[in-house]
């Protein structure tokens, strides 16, 4: 408790002390010590009792402790008006006193009593003083005007300290009373004692004249026998015959009461100070539980099961006759804690600390535990314990039955026994269903976080094609030449980027449209062998197994390119860029047992390809989190957490499957599985056969090694390029100056001087962004390469490259096809994506029906295709286009996959009901359209797509009788 005592008590003129629940002194202000005669230090840290004690079993040792009873167990203060104390005084001599007390409980957060407030008034001086006829004539004849002051307030005036004085006397919760003279005249009354006896107005009448009808109860005997004795009398449970009021007859009343004498200075008694507690109530409710004590005991005897009660601390206090015929013991013998004498010793610790336990919480009880007959045996019994609660809720006592269930038992070691083996089979069973339910559920949940992926992806690929349709419109309208141009075709390679990004999301939703050909896997590794090789550092060794005659599989080589790279790259950097890189291919038969525990996996033939580091190994925990998108653990900007979750969402959009090995200190194999494929290997065509393709753009060649340098001038040259030279950044930044006519940067990224290829391309940036670049290396550097990852933006070529791998991917920097070398003419203008638009003509408008829910993305499409001549139908849904194509002739359907009320294919399939020879354009954010192919004539657009992509469309699926073509 945090009270500052000092600040409200210590100069208060009232005694105040500060008791623990022991009743230790913890503090005391000036005038408790000025009234004890005592100091601080002699009296903080003892027990009140001890340092103030009253004689053992006195009125005063019985009220003082009754009172601070009443409070620790009720919380609540009590008031004792007037208690008779003898305190010692500083010289040892023991001094005759008179308190008023009233204890004021200090609770803690849990509502238990932490401290008690004791303010104690002298009051003497008011019994041995001289006889007054008033509460106000005794106040003042005995000189307490002032210290009824100080106990009200310092400035109250003297009519309102005796108002004070007679007002505590009349909130006292017992009766009280002070009597004057031999013939015990009532001088003083409380309202307990008025509301006692009926109301009757009794001050200034005798005891015999105010109440005639306690005639020949022993009343007026006591009070006689104390004045004349000088010696008080205590009584008990006292019964009185009493009216309530003159109109009813009396009635018995049981009270509880102490009539104590009154002397004057020379000890000779004056009155008597009565004071009780009726206790009428308490008689009836103790009369009432008796009896219902009897009833209930006389029905306990009748039962064939154990009956005992206990009172609130555990104490057995009554057993009904069966267990002392069970156990052999007498009445009484098993009270209290004794009937631990009866239980087995192996049984008996716990059963009382389950007791204790039960008994602190006030809860029910409830154990097994062995019980000893007469003849010495033993047989179990289930015991059980209700506790018994009074109207305010205090525990009052437990009511308890023994239950033999030694057969029970017997029943239970048998079947147990028998059952040993299926227990174990059942356990481990058990096990194999928890496993198989932990990888269901995360099964499951890397679902739901795939279908939520591909739906972000799809609503981003919409926006994007929103993007890119406002973007081609924009620049059909600006001057091929113009800086606005430049400004949009770089918008336009930003949405491009964005689509990237989607088309990662949707590789794990295993939405990503996939291209699979039949492939020997070991093949395609030993083809990117060396692009794994620049994407580990030279600390890292790298190996390469493969089993003999591996099987075929049915992949998107792409893709698993991508899928083996990302895996490279996870397990380089779980080395730190030191130690052993294993890359195995095997066949692999999953069986029935493997599929148990993995319950989304076939069983049947697969290859495993298992890629092994001996790395540092990662926790359970993180290994059930690895192929979640965006789930890295490593530093902020080193990882978007995309490439396990890609290779994932490949190896599940292949049918196959993936897993994870990992012990922490030791390394990690992460296995992809991929359905075995029986058809023969599909032969891919390598770019040399189909033939180079050049043009005449210029090229800016920088690179510090001439020999080098030579070298890329002759293919390029041979390319049809024109080619300008620089040995160095800035060599080639004077080059940019003097000549703008410059279409590409091709440079190294690693030379001498003040600036790398990466600073010159930052450089060339801020002079002209419209030009692209090409880097190249003879290995991959940081610059260029983030986290193992080729920059957003950034092109690379590895060296050594040859003049096919060179010639295509300068056309890919430079963003459209090239033409053949045998075409390339000494001046030649290329063919650009307008141009080719605008080089389809038709010999009619074509009829064409856009379904499409999006707004922006159909109002797109449609100025598109308003602009290219053709008369465009719109509808919002599949109802809507079912109507138009009932009612109008449609030469083409251009429908979105994901529609509000259908989906595309199945809009598709009815409107090929109506027309058979209908074409249809499916337009997707990234869902694969497996109709397509069986619907025949039909063509698939991934958005974001550009305006000539979609013409493109229409040209290959409308008959060539319907158009003409220019190209």
């Amino acid at each position: 408790m945090n009270i500052d005592l000092d600040a409200i008590f210590a100069n208060a003129p009232s005694p105040y002390i500060l008791l623990d629940p022991d009743l230790r002194m913890v503090w005391a202000n000036n005038a408790y010590l000025d009234v004890t005669g005592r100091t601080r230090e002699s009296i903080i840290g003892r027990l009140i009792t001890e340092e103030f004690p009253a004689q053992p079993d006195s009125v005063s040792d019985k009220m003082l402790r009754g009172s601070f009873k009443r409070v620790l167990a009720n919380g609540k203060p009590d008031h004792l008006p007037l208690i008779p104390y003898p305190i010692k005084s500083a010289d040892g001599h023991l001094v005759e006193r008179f308190w008023s007390a009233t204890h004021t409980p200090i609770l803690n957060e849990e509502g238990r009593v932490e401290f008690i407030l004791q303010n104690t008034v002298d009051v003497t001086d008011l019994y041995h003083g001289p006889q007054a006829e008033n509460p106000k004539d005794i106040l003042r004849n005995a000189g307490l005007l002032q210290r009824a002051e100080a106990v009200a307030s310092e400035n109250l005036e003297l009519g309102k300290a005796t108002e004070f004085f007679q007002s505590a006397f009349d909130q006292a919760p017992g009766f009280m009373a002070v009597l004057n003279g031999s013939q015990h005249v009532f001088q003083v009354v409380n309202q307990a004692y008025t509301d006692l006896i009926g109301a009757r107005d009794v001050v200034g009448l005798s005891v015999r004249e105010a109440l005639p009808d306690i005639e020949g109860q022993g009343f007026y005997e006591m009070l006689d026998q104390v004045f004349q004795s000088g010696e008080p009398v205590s009584v008990k449970s006292m019964s009185a015959i009493l009216r309530a009021s003159p109109d009813v007859p009396p009635e018995e009343r049981f009270v509880d009461f102490i009539f104590y004498p009154l002397k004057d200075n020379v000890g000779m008694p004056m009155g008597i100070f009565v004071q009780g507690h009726d206790i009428t109530d308490q008689k009836t409710a103790e009369a009432a539980l008796t009896a219902t004590r009897e009833k209930f005991r006389t029905m306990a005897q009748t039962m064939p099961v154990h009956v005992w009660t206990a009172d609130k601390d555990g104490g057995l206090n009554w057993l009904n006759v069966r267990i002392y015929e069970f156990t052999g013991y007498a009445e009484g013998e098993l009270y209290g804690a004794d009937w631990g004498r009866v239980v087995h010793p192996d049984d008996l610790g716990l059963a009382v600390e389950n007791w204790t336990d039960a008994i602190q919480k006030g809860e029910g009880y409830e154990t097994e535990f062995r019980i000893r007959k007469a003849d010495g045996s033993f047989r179990w019994h289930l015991v059980r314990a209700t506790p018994l609660h009074a109207n305010d809720g205090t525990l009052t006592g437990w009511v308890g039955t023994n239950t033999d269930i030694e057969d029970r038992k017997k029943a239970e070691a048998v079947i147990s026994k028998l059952n040993s083996t299926l227990e174990e089979r059942v356990e481990k069973r058990n096990r194999e269903l928890d496993a198989l339910n932990a990888e269901l559920r995360q099964s499951q949940k890397l679902e739901a976080i795939g279908s939520l992926a591909g739906g972000i992806a799809h609503d981003f690929n919409n926006l994007l094609q929103v993007v890119m349709g406002n973007l081609q419109i924009a620049m059909r309208s600006m001057p091929k030449d113009s800086t606005i141009q430049r400004r949009l075709d770089q918008a336009v390679t930003s949405v491009k980027r964005g689509a990237t990004l989607a088309s990662q999301l949707l590789s794990f939703a295993r939405k990503q449209p996939l291209a699979p050909v039949v492939i020997k896997l070991d093949r395609l590794i030993e083809d990117t062998i060396e692009i794994l090789r620049s994407a580990v550092s030279e600390g890292v060794e790298l190996e390469t197994r493969f089993d003999d005659s591996l099987w075929n599989t049915s992949v998107d080589p792409n893709s698993m390119e991508n899928a083996l790279l990302n895996l490279v790259i996870n397990a380089r950097d779980a080395m730190d860029g030191k130690g052993k890189l294993t890359i195995h291919a095997s066949n692999e038969a999953l069986d029935k047992a493997f599929v148990r525990t993995h319950p989304d996996v076939k069983a049947g033939q697969y290859i495993r390809l298992a890629v092994t580091d001996t790395g540092c190994g990662m926790s359970q925990e993180t290994a059930d989190r690895i192929f979640e998108p965006f789930f890295t653990t490593k530093e902020n900007g080193h990882g978007t957490g995309l490439g396990l979750s890609m290779a994932y969402g490949f190896a599940k959009q292949s049918g196959g499957h993936m897993t994870v090995d990992s012990k922490i200190g030791e390394g990690t194999t992460i296995c992809i599985y991929l359905p075995r494929s029986l058809e023969a290997e599909q032969v891919q065509l390598s770019n040399a056969d189909h033939g180079l393709k050049g043009g005449t753009e210029t090229i800016l060649l920088v690179e510090d090694d001439d020999d080098v340098r030579e070298t890329a001038v002759h293919l390029l040259a041979e390319l049809g390029y024109k080619v300008l030279q620089a040995s160095n950044a800035e060599r080639a930044l004077a080059i940019v100056y003097n000549d703008p006519a410059i279409d590409l940067l091709f440079t190294d990224v690693v030379m001498p001087g003040t600036m790398n290829g990466h600073e010159l391309a930052q450089q060339l940036y801020k002079l002209r962004p419209d030009i692209p670049v090409l880097f190249t290396s003879g290995f991959v550097q940081d610059v260029v390469v983030h986290d193992g990852r080729l920059v957003d933006g950034v092109q690379l070529i590895s060296k050594p490259y040859s003049q096919v791998e060179l010639a295509h991917k300068v056309r890919k920097v430079l963003g459209y096809e090239g033409v053949s070398l045998a075409d390339v003419p000494a001046e030649m203008t290329l063919e650009t994506d307008q141009s080719r638009s605008e080089s389809i003509t038709w010999t009619g408008s074509l009829r064409l029906l856009i379904c499409e829910d999006d707004a922006l993305i159909r109002m797109d499409i449609s100025d598109v295709l308003r602009e290219a001549g053709h008369c465009v139908l719109e509808a919002e849904n599949a109802a809507s286009a079912l109507d138009l194509l009932k009612a109008e002739d449609v030469d083409v359907l251009i429908t979105d996959v994901g529609l509000p009320d259908r989906s595309g294919e199945e809009l598709a399939k009815d409107a090929r009901e109506l027309n058979n020879d209908l074409p249809v354009v499916f337009a997707t954010g990234g869902v694969q359209v497996a109709s397509a192919a069986d619907l025949g004539n039909c063509k698939v657009l991934t958005k974001p797509f550009a305006d000539t992509d979609l013409l493109a469309a229409i040209e290959t699926v409308v008959p060539k009788k319907n158009r003409t073509s220019e190209m």
